[in-house]
């Protein structure tokens, strides 16, 4: 499995992006799928994932409530719908799978970063 994320841009504060992670490979319905994103100085930190089946899902506390993340496992794409964005959002999105949980070290495959950047 070997996931692209796309989507990113430039947004003002209040305002909303959809991120997607299109995945290759054949198993890609077996995978847990998991967004993570990394701000300039910061550490890489765990936004939401989702589990193979798409019933269980799991955000952080900073992005709950605003954040909603689904996939369609017919298009082997997970999206992540971001709403009410705040310059604290800033950052880099990974698209990972292989797991659900809040450590990233626990996942298997990383795709290249899609850039967010939310303008106050």
């Amino acid at each position: 499995v070997q996931p692209q994320a796309s989507g990113g841009g430039l947004v003002q504060a209040g305002g909303s992006l959809r991120l997607s992670c299109a995945a290759s490979g054949r198993t890609f319905s077996s995978y847990g799928m998991g967004w993570f994103r990394q701000a300039p100085g910061k550490e890489r930190e765990f936004v939401a994932s989702i589990n193979w089946s798409g019933i269980r899902t799991y955000y952080a506390d900073s992005v709950k409530g605003r954040f909603t993340i689904s996939r369609n496992n017919a298009k082997n794409t997970v999206y992540l719908q971001m709403n009410t964005l705040k310059p604290e959002d800033t950052a880099v999105y990974y698209c990972t799978a292989g797991a659900v949980v809040t450590d990233p070290t626990a996942y298997d495959y990383w795709g290249q970063g899609t850039q967010v950047t939310v303008s106050s």
